[in-house]
């Protein structure tokens, strides 16, 4: 299997896992964790790409879990964090792993964060390094073995 169609299955993957715990993901917590990993993802090489913003945001805007909030409120919230990231990438990075942590606590919410950034970086059928490294960095934050995850 091609390693495009490897990225892409498990991608899908993720996301179809995701929309079996829906129910349980509708918390505030992570709502803002899954914005700042999405942010994270989105400028994981250290730029924010209007490109890639724009993917991102339509990403979100799109996927059934995150249907559980208003995607304005969304938009919003993942602007914010595209911002922090701007303005100063080292410290907004560090706002943001901040407000991932706080899912720690809650092994559903952490994980689907995780899998929310899997989607997110794989789903142009690229999951490149950069992005893998965020998502690993977040798996360690979080108390998640990046393994798991095959990140």
């Amino acid at each position: 299997m091609a390693l495009w169609d490897r990225i892409k299955d498990s991608a899908q993957t993720m996301q179809n896992q995701l929309v079996a715990k829906k129910n349980d993901l509708k918390s505030g917590a992570f709502r803002d964790a899954s914005m700042a990993m999405c942010a994270l993802v989105a400028a994981a090489d250290g730029v924010v790409d209007p490109s890639e913003r724009r993917r991102v945001a339509q990403l979100i805007a799109t996927n059934e879990v995150l249907q559980n909030f208003p995607a304005e409120d969304l938009r919003v919230r993942f602007e914010g964090c595209l911002d922090k990231l701007a303005a100063d990438f080292d410290f907004g990075k560090v706002a943001l792993m901040q407000e991932i942590g706080k899912v720690k606590k809650k092994p559903v919410e952490a994980r689907a964060v995780v899998q929310i950034g899997i989607v997110i970086g794989g789903a142009d059928g690229d999951f490149d390094p950069t992005e893998r490294a965020v998502v690993r960095e977040v798996c360690f934050a979080l108390g998640i073995a990046p393994a798991e995850f095959d990140v």
